[in-house]
């Protein structure tokens, strides 16, 4: 994925459209037509391994660049052939895949719009090679890592005024494309801060700190390349640390690589496994302490209010989170044991525990709530994201919970997710390209999608009991979780339904595509499904700047409170105005099945209504069966567990992710569940 956000604002279009390798589909050249033909997809062997490197080194291939200026690496001249992945694999007839480029493919040149490899793919895969060396020892990844490394150095420009920097896209016959089509920004590549500035970080965090002791000239070279990083880093991004802007009213830290806490979080994870084997190095180290600072910044919301205690990826939008890139609380647990720094994992355990758990009940890593659930596509990078930050979270953190949400968010690749299939294969290494709002599989396989697929597989088999659990609970069988009724699909209403041009704003999206204007005076009545349990009531209404709209939201004759539409000044955001859930003071019973609004002043800009319960629900099922429930109430919330006829262990745990009790059970019971808290249940 070529994370440029310039790129997704300009085109005003789904973050699905960047992601998963399905973007850019094309006619591959005949030398990039190479085909692999895997086995049916199957449960994962549980005496095996789950990683299997085989699709990830199928997409590998070599190109010898000629000279360019600004750009050598590692023993060039006695190796000169580097080694990269290529971009996509397309799914073929007959179980098959061609690898290609991204872009429109031009027969005449052999050239793609985008290119055949791209530096986004290259770092990661040389983290997937590392993190298998480390892991059991193999030479045969040894050296793959050795050669990505080196490739990821050839695309850093190394001299001159963007030195540092990293070009993004290169031919298959070696020639670099540094302004491809569509544009992206930086444009050329090189010219700025960047994703891939932030991932070459994270690559040579890594790879120095595994060749250190082993390869003592090469780790040398790796550490002069980073540090090389490092500089451009200062020079464009951490030259306004301590300096803050305002994004719509809310004060939001100035230092982050493209304004993202996204891509801070993967050069954090690169600077943090570099100062712990090189502590020496002060600026890296105060790179790597004022990069956390500011990811840190960006955790908002409560249980009660969006966005729950994420960790926002976006310093310009207050009103979107996505699921890929969201290694935050990752980046943060690992800076914090690195530096020491324990008050920077608070904000990664609520990220952990109080929305990832809301993130589950809702059905699983979507890629984007903007902030209602507009993009449900869900993809390898969304759900390994979630599955690293929680295990490094549960690790550095001590906290055990945390490890039961990682079981269950791993359950994704095994068939726990909206397809019900599984989109890994252990007996391959394929991992499909996603699971689209329909419930069908993208049976595509590229680079990103393989990478994080293998990322978690890695992790798994580090953390056998999470695997155990993960792999034996193979479909969803019910979650009870936030919901979300469209504003314009009100059962009767005095106001009226807008369409914009544009359903994105700049910064979020109307779901749907429209929403529902009430002037002063004007009432709406939405219906909404019946509950399992009290919900809370969250209407999303774009706020303006200044604001001026207030309305009365009831259920039947019982007010549920009021609210005023109204947000700071505009900032660096792309608009005035942002579209924000707020959630009414009283909460509605399970029976309730509408709410009305009634228009006091100004005129609400009614998007859609969330609906959540104060207790959310996932049940996963297979070879083995887990319950989880979270409460989101300020006060502690007795609930029912457990089915009738069968023993299971029932573990709760606080708001934070610590055990507080361990039982035995016999069918269904209560648990009192804290406020904050949540509990699993196991048979």
């Amino acid at each position: 994925m070529k994370n440029s956000r310039s790129l997704l604002l300009a085109a005003g279009v789904a973050v699905a459209a960047l992601v998963g390798g399905v973007a850019f589909s094309s006619v591959p050249s005949a030398e990039a037509a190479t085909t692999q033909r895997p086995s049916a997809l199957r449960q994962a062997v549980k005496s095996a391994p789950l990683t299997n490197l085989a699709h990830l080194d199928f997409l590998l291939d070599t190109a010898t660049p000629a000279a360019i200026a600004g750009h050598t690496t590692y023993r060039l001249a006695e190796e000169p052939a580097i080694t990269m992945p290529w971009t996509y694999a397309d799914a073929r007839d007959g179980g098959t895949f061609a690898r290609v480029g991204g872009g429109p493919f031009d027969p005449a040149t052999g050239h793609y719009g985008q290119g055949a490899y791209n530096a986004d793919d290259i770092t990661r895969s040389a983290v997937v090679y590392l993190r298998d060396w480390k892991q059991t020892g193999s030479q045969s990844s040894r050296q793959k890592a050795y050669e990505l490394l080196r490739s990821v150095a050839y695309f850093q420009t190394e001299s001159g005024p963007n030195a540092g920097n990293v070009v993004l896209w290169m031919q298959s016959d070696g020639s670099f494309n540094p302004s491809p089509t569509p544009v992206e920004l930086p444009d050329p590549s090189d010219s700025g801060e960047s994703y891939w500035l932030a991932r070459s970080l994270w690559a040579f965090g890594e790879g120095y700190a595994e060749f250190k002791s082993v390869d003592p000239q090469f780790a040398s070279f790796l550490q002069q390349r980073l540090q090389l990083g490092v500089a451009a880093l200062n020079r464009e991004v951490l030259n306004k640390y301590g300096r803050y802007s305002i994004a719509d009213g809310v004060r939001v830290p100035s230092w982050l690589i493209v304004d993202g806490a996204d891509a801070s979080a993967e050069a954090v994870l690169g600077l943090s496994a570099y100062s712990a084997a090189a502590p020496s190095d002060s600026t890296a180290r105060t790179a790597l302490s004022q990069l956390a600072e500011g990811i840190s910044k960006l955790g908002s919301g409560s249980l009660t209010q969006w966005p729950y205690g994420a960790i926002l990826p976006w310093a310009e939008s207050r009103s979107m989170w996505h699921a890929y890139a969201s290694q935050m609380p990752a980046a943060l647990a690992e800076a914090s044991a690195t530096l020491g720094r324990a008050s920077l994992l608070e904000p990664a355990v609520a990220d952990s525990v109080s929305f990832t758990t809301e993130l589950l009940a809702a059905g699983g890593p979507d890629n984007g709530w903007y902030p209602t659930p507009v993009d449900t596509t869900q993809i390898a990078y969304g759900a390994d994201s979630r599955l690293q930050s929680l295990l490094a979270v549960a690790r550095v953190g001590k906290r055990p919970g945390i490890r039961d949400l990682a079981a269950i968010a791993a359950s994704w690749y095994f068939g726990a997710n909206p397809s019900g299939q599984p989109t890994y294969d252990p007996a391959t290494g394929v991992t499909f390209d996603g699971v689209q709002p329909d419930g069908t599989v993208n049976h595509n396989s590229g680079a990103e999608s393989t990478i994080h697929g293998l990322l978690s597989m890695l992790a798994l088999d580090a953390n056998p009991d999470v695997a155990a659990r993960a792999t034996a609970t193979t479909k969803t069988i019910s979650h009870d979780g936030l919901t979300t009724v469209q504003a314009e699909s009100s059962a009767s209403t005095t106001g009226t339904i807008v369409t914009p041009a544009s359903a994105w704003t700049g910064e979020s999206q109307f779901g749907g595509g429209a929403y529902l204007a009430l002037a002063a005076g004007q009432r709406a009545t939405i219906t909404i499904p019946a509950g399992s349990g009290p919900r809370h009531v969250e209407p999303v209404s774009f706020e303006p700047n200044p604001g001026s709209a207030t309305a009365v939201w009831s259920v039947g004759r019982f007010p549920l409170g009021a609210l005023r539409d109204g947000v700071g000044a505009k900032g660096i955001t792309a608009v005035p105005g942002a579209l924000l859930p707020q959630t009414l003071a009283l909460p509605i019973g399970a029976k309730a099945t509408d709410v009305s609004v009634k228009a006091l002043s100004g005129t609400t800009r009614l998007d859609a209504v969330i609906v959540r319960p104060l207790v959310s629900r996932l049940t996963l099922g297979g070879a083995s069966a887990t319950e989880l429930v979270h409460s989101t109430s300020r006060v502690p919330l007795p609930t029912t567990v457990g089915v009738a006829g069968q023993r299971a262990t029932l573990r709760s745990y606080d708001a934070a992710g610590r055990l507080l009790a361990t039982r035995g059970i016999s069918g269904v019971t209560t648990v009192l569940l804290t406020p904050g808290g949540f509990a699993t249940v196991e048979r």
